[in-house]
């Protein structure tokens, strides 16, 4: 089941590499069935997955049909090196808790990219060729369990993000899409050296060999005395948390290491911005929750604080700077920072609370700014602008897309009602109640007022009062005197069309759902997020001593 899930986008990947690249409309239609098969495998593997199960659990010794779900584990690559051991590296997948509700996500925003790219006419083969990759690579990442397999499917990712934002981006594409590429790069760089060091420093117990498991790494007890990483190189191991940190940081992405998102946002087609706000971020809080943090238990209570601190500043900083945003698209994409430092600072609560909060967080966010992205997109497709203040009084004339819109913002401020909110509300709790991070938790509920600052003043000056004398529209009336909007460089239908429906209705029937009844997400994780609980801090105080 998730190596058809991982590999469908393949199977569309060759059916595309052997079409014409003239028959654009069968290109388009082979990557959308690959998307949605692979979307309706998602949903099997939901209705099939036991909640009751815990996923990732201290002292497992391996024993992988108690903890993981659906898993498949073959030997892929063994080389004997005789007196220095052998070289095995598995295939080896299965979903928990953690990882279920990023397959679901990760296979809802793939079929909405698929639909958002349909309107892309340059190089459409390329496109879609790059595309399916993407979603292969960005699947592979949240069921992989051999640490090998999760680097490569990390690295995977970067060439056709590097592409799909350097070829069919904006005018600065090019910058965009190296820096992006760097940033990702120096991360991945300091991830290979720990993992490295990590399978000479564990033992897998049902074989005796050095391992890339991340489930023999969690335990404790499959570390070797007096290898670099075993339990008492306090040094190395707080290099390796700060090393792998570091890492996922920069995907997520964290201040300092935030300067790359801003710039690949502005200049990336609207599905990719969609794909990356909506998955790629999710994957720097996804490597912290099942690697980084569970391998160095120790190292994380006691960096938990600063951890936390990070988030309050993104929160506090990414609010700030999209209040100054003139770029709709540019705003959006700083309350992504803003939005992503709420999952920092639930996960360095330690409790459940916060911790559910925080992956609940990572869902919500990839519905809602995919929902933002896509709108920033309907309205440049019409104006051929983001500027906030060349709008003014579209409500009148654009009164679906308006009200659309104004859902999406209100889900982004945490409306209650909305599934934004739930989430928010969980981490605050978690927060408030660890004593740890209850006074980062007293800075950060500013950013909330920001959030609506920023939100609340470009509803207004976009769509409420009356047009501006220089806006990008012009007001025509029809033979029965009634107004109607033109957009200097469209010709097209000025409200939203029914492709653009299709792609907002679900996600914001989503976003309605789970803020009234959050239990079929957050349902799925709390076992999960209890025993990662528990391996944080009671395995914590096992490797001290």
């Amino acid at each position: 089941m998730l190596s058809l899930i991982v590999f469908l986008p393949i199977i569309a990947f060759v059916i595309v590499l052997a079409i014409p690249g003239s028959q654009k409309q069968i290109i388009r239609f082979v990557s959308l069935a690959a998307a949605i098969a692979q979307g309706v495998l998602s949903v099997i593997l939901w209705q099939g997955y036991d909640k009751t199960m815990p996923g990732i659990v201290a002292g497992s010794n391996g024993n992988v049909s108690e903890t993981f779900q659906f898993v498949e584990r073959l030997d892929w690559i063994t080389l004997n090196f005789g007196r220095f051991g052998t070289l095995n590296i598995e295939y080896f997948l299965g979903v928990d808790g953690l990882s279920i509700t990023m397959v679901l996500l990760t296979a809802l925003i793939s079929i909405i990219g698929v639909v958002s790219s349909w309107t892309i006419q340059k190089q459409v083969k390329g496109y879609f060729l790059l595309y399916n990759l993407l979603s292969m690579a960005m699947m592979g990442c949240f069921v992989a369990l051999d640490f090998f397999l999760f680097y490569v499917f990390w690295e995977i990712m970067l060439l056709p993000m590097y592409f799909l934002i350097g070829i069919w981006g904006g005018p600065n594409r090019e910058y965009a899409a190296i820096k992006f590429f760097l940033y990702t790069l120096f991360g991945s760089v300091f991830m290979l050296l720990v993992l490295i060091g990590l399978y000479f420093s564990v033992i897998d117990p049902a074989t005796g060999n050095h391992t890339f498991s991340m489930v023999a790494m969690v335990d404790q007890a499959n570390y070797i005395p007096g290898s670099i990483f075993g339990p008492e190189s306090t040094f190395w191991r707080y290099a390796a948390f700060i090393a792998l940190f570091v890492g996922f940081a920069i995907k997520v992405p964290m201040f300092p290491f935030h300067t790359w998102l801003p710039d690949a946002h502005v200049e990336a087609p609207t599905p990719i911005s969609v794909i990356l706000a909506g998955v790629l971020l999710k994957l720097g809080t996804y490597g912290m929750l099942r690697i980084n943090f569970p391998f160095f238990p120790e190292v994380f209570t006691d960096l938990a604080y600063v951890i936390g601190v990070f988030g309050a500043i993104n929160i506090i900083y990414g609010a700030l700077c999209a209040l100054a945003q003139l770029d709709l698209k540019k705003m959006v994409a700083y309350s992504s920072i803003s939005h992503m430092g709420y999952v920092l600072l639930g996960m360095a609560a330690i409790n459940t609370e916060g911790m559910s909060g925080a992956l609940f967080q990572m869902f919500n966010h990839g519905t809602i700014t995919a929902m933002l992205f896509l709108l920033v997109g309907v309205i440049y497709d019409r104006a051929h602008s983001r500027q906030i203040e060349k709008f003014g009084g579209l409500s009148s004339y654009m009164p679906v897309y308006s009200g659309i819109l104004t859902m999406a913002f209100f889900a982004s401020l945490g409306l209650p009602g909305l599934s934004g909110f739930i989430s928010e509300a969980f981490i605050f709790v978690g927060s408030f109640s660890s004593e740890v991070t209850r006074p980062i938790a007293m800075v950060s509920v500013l950013g909330i007022v920001f959030g609506a600052a920023y939100l609340l003043w470009s509803l207004q000056r976009m769509f409420l009062g009356k047009r501006r004398p220089d806006a990008l529209y012009e007001l025509h009336e029809d033979e029965n005197g009634h107004q109607e909007i033109h957009f200097h460089d469209w010709t097209g239908k000025n409200d939203v069309d029914a492709r653009e429906l299709s792609m907002l209705i679900p996600l914001g029937i989503i976003v309605l759902f789970l803020g009234i009844y959050p239990m079929p997400v957050l349902g799925l994780m709390t076992e999960s997020i209890n025993k990662l609980v528990d391996v944080l801090t009671t395995v914590s105080s096992v490797a001290m001593n």
